[in-house]
């Protein structure tokens, strides 16, 4: 793997796992981290997803948010007041 694929990769974690994070609504306390490996594994599952069932660019980016605001959702509800 070249270093070129390695950064574009990372990139496209950071983009899944921020836009990730504006979806769900509330606080979520996690920090730059957990976001890329959101965004990782958010993106590499979409993708999968994508793939298998042939979609283009925008509806396989769409289920890499899908995902990704799926992993970020225990977080944000986990730190909810309860009133």
């Amino acid at each position: 793997m070249e270093i070129n694929g390695f950064l574009s990769g990372l990139f496209a974690a950071v983009v899944v796992g921020a836009v990730a994070r504006l979806v769900v609504r509330g606080y979520q306390p996690i920090g730059c981290l957990v976001t890329i490996l959101i965004g990782l594994v958010g993106a590499a599952v979409g993708l999968w997803i994508g793939d298998a069932a042939g979609w283009g660019f925008w509806l396989t980016f769409a289920a890499q948010i899908v995902v990704g605001a799926l992993l970020v959702l225990p977080f944000s509800y986990g730190t909810r007041d309860r009133f």
